[in-house]
């Protein structure tokens, strides 16, 4: 059993690992675990996550107040860690981050959500697009809400990517898979038209998904939502919960070809930087 010190250090850990990857930058993003007095340890306001130190972390309840006067404030992000524990149970650990390629797409309101990856989709499934909701404020509280039973990870739109699991290292995990899969989409539109995985194929992952314990048998047809029904919006609480505004990811783009080459070259840079860690 992990000792309160022992998450102290692990959040560090984490934090480190999400700044010098690239996830956040400055002191964005924030990081949270469930503790097994039902206390929530989480990383301080306005502090870059790369130089934290185990003092700076923060002990709330479970509605966000600090329980030590003499202890940073939590992140202003609190209630959104908040709601994710209220309605996951099984979620012990939280983590936000801005990561470039993953915000890319919410920025551009294009939810990751086609079944391209066979491993995504066993590990992760669809990363759906909320709608957006001025952070610090119930209005993202009530912009996530809808798709928190059934999503491990989560596009923010026009602010980030949210992803939760068991433990630490779970939630730390799913952001870095939720970054991977969109270099990975973005590439494969820029060189051509992807690929998706015949709803006979999906179907079968989503059986073994949900044999290994990923998924409950409740969440499957949220979590196929873009999968076997062919766009996100099937999912119910999902096409509730977004703007009619919001692109739906079919929107055509154009760019000059000198827009293009350099999109592409950056792109191509990046990537090549990532496989030389």
């Amino acid at each position: 059993m992990a000792t309160e010190r022992d998450l102290r250090n692990h959040i560090i850990d984490i934090g480190r690992r999400i700044y010098d990857n690239g996830l956040v930058a400055a002191s964005d993003g924030n990081i949270s675990v469930r503790m097994d007095d039902g206390l929530i340890l989480t990383t301080p306001t306005m502090v870059c996550k790369g130089r934290m130190t185990e003092d700076m972390l923060v002990v709330v309840d479970t509605l966000g107040r600090k329980l030590r006067s003499d202890e940073r404030n939590p992140s202003s992000e609190m209630p959104m860690h908040l709601a994710i524990y209220r309605l996951r149970p099984d979620v012990r650990s939280v983590v936000h981050a801005h990561p470039p390629f993953g915000t890319g797409f919410a920025v551009a309101n294009v939810p990751l959500d086609k079944p391209l990856l066979s491993e995504v989709i066993l590990t992760l499934g669809c990363i759906p697009l909320t709608a957006y909701g001025t952070p610090s404020t119930n209005e993202m509280v009530e912009s996530l809400a809808p798709y928190i039973p059934h999503h491990d990870a989560l596009l923010l739109a026009n602010h980030g990517a949210v992803s939760y699991g068991p433990d630490l290292e779970t939630a730390y995990a799913r952001m870095e898979t939720l970054e991977h899969f969109a270099k990975i989409t973005l590439i494969a539109r820029l060189v051509g038209q992807p690929a998706e995985l015949s709803p006979e194929s999906i179907a079968k992952l989503l059986d073994v998904r949900e044999r290994a314990g990923y998924m409950s048998p409740e969440a499957r047809g949220c979590q196929a939502c873009g999968y076997l029904h062919g766009h996100a919006s099937s999912c119910a609480a999902g096409s509730a919960a977004r703007s009619h505004t919001q692109a739906n990811g079919n929107d055509t783009v154009t760019l000059t070809r000198q827009e293009l080459n350099a999109l592409i070259t950056e792109a191509a840079k990046l990537i090549a930087n990532e496989m030389k860690r």
